[in-house]
């Protein structure tokens, strides 16, 4: 198998992505339209590497901007 073809076998849906995050279908699109999910386009599709997604969980995600947020030191 080729390394592009194993490369898209590793990309997964915004469906799959929602799924995985525990959201719903259009925060996940929101968030890659932001820009702040790590994502590529397969023409008007949306994909996200595995890898980058859990690169993206395990540092901690990103707010979305304009977001309040309560300091955790309170």
């Amino acid at each position: 198998m080729s390394d592009s073809s194993t490369a898209l076998e590793e990309a997964l849906t915004l469906a799959d992505v929602a799924r995985v995050l525990h959201v719903n279908y259009q925060r996940a699109a929101e968030l890659a339209r932001l820009g702040i999910l790590p994502h590529f386009r397969l023409g008007r599709q949306i994909r996200v590497s595995r890898a980058q997604l859990n690169e993206f969980i395990q540092n901690g995600g990103q707010p979305l901007p304009g977001v309040w947020r309560r300091d955790a030191r309170q």
